[in-house]
């Protein structure tokens, strides 16, 4: 039988001294924390704590790291936070968030049930340490043509993170770490190939890698099984990280809601 898996819900921001440094979408919208924003008439991590609600073969409660669970309505864990979304995922576990576990982002405002089980299906299926869910271009463009989502660029597909992570056993944890050191060159595909090694990157910026090898490649580098699971949904790789965001999110959830 499969166990339930755990979720860990990353809520932080840029902050100093325990303050949240000014961000421009909580400045217009008179909040304090991201995590917070009203989108669409209720605060952002409302739709992901619903979508998950709603998600079957999920262990509660859910972990929140990076802020206050009492300021979401309690009945939610608290997770420590670091400087970082994957430092904040490897303080989790090392305090005590169960194997294995899904992580989201409080800003997945169109995060649905489908969505997460569908995710959560092919990540358990592909027998992975380390499951990543992306979206192709080939998904997105069609259907939101005005928005701009940065894409990693392979021989066979152009693809777009959706926030979604699953981290099985602590050999998973070993691709969160690697990401916790490459977090910054994240926007960067040629440094991350870098990273991974010249024949990697050699391949990259030839156009010769797929996004298969490319995974086949950090696996045997990084010594952990760590397969990307595409997802069928534009919707998926579409969060709220700037006002062009929200204004595309908000006409989403209009439709959705009626």
């Amino acid at each position: 039988m499969t166990p339930k898996t755990n979720v860990l819900i990353l809520a932080g921001q840029r902050s100093k001294d325990g303050e949240p440094l000014p961000d421009a979408l909580c400045t217009h919208a008179g909040v304090k924390w991201k995590a917070l924003l009203p989108v669409h008439g209720k605060p952002m991590t409302a739709y992901v704590l619903d979508a998950l609600d709603h998600s079957s073969g999920l262990q509660k409660p859910y972990w929140v790291s990076g802020l206050d669970v009492n300021l979401l309505g309690g009945g939610l864990n608290q997770s420590p936070s670091a400087d970082g979304p994957a430092s904040s995922v490897v303080e989790a576990a090392q305090a005590g968030l169960p194997y294995p576990f899904l992580v989201t982002t409080c800003d997945h405002a169109l995060l649905t049930p489908d969505m997460v089980e569908i995710f959560l299906k092919g990540a358990q299926e592909s027998g992975a340490d380390f499951a990543l869910g992306l979206a192709s271009k080939s998904v997105i463009q069609p259907a939101y043509p005005e928005t701009k989502r940065t894409y990693l660029k392979f021989k066979d597909d152009s693809v777009s993170g959706c926030n979604l992570f699953y981290v099985k056993n602590e050999n998973g944890l070993e691709a969160i770490k690697f990401w916790r050191a490459a977090q910054h060159d994240r926007k960067k595909p040629v440094k991350l190939a870098r990273r991974l090694g010249i024949g990697m990157l050699l391949k990259y910026v030839t156009g010769r890698l797929t996004l298969g090898g490319a995974f086949v490649h950090a696996s045997d580098n990084l010594k952990v099984n760590a397969k990307p699971i595409l997802l069928p949904f534009a919707e998926a790789a579409i969060d709220v990280d700037k006002p062009s965001d929200l204004i595309l999110v908000e006409e989403i959830l209009s439709k959705r809601h009626g």
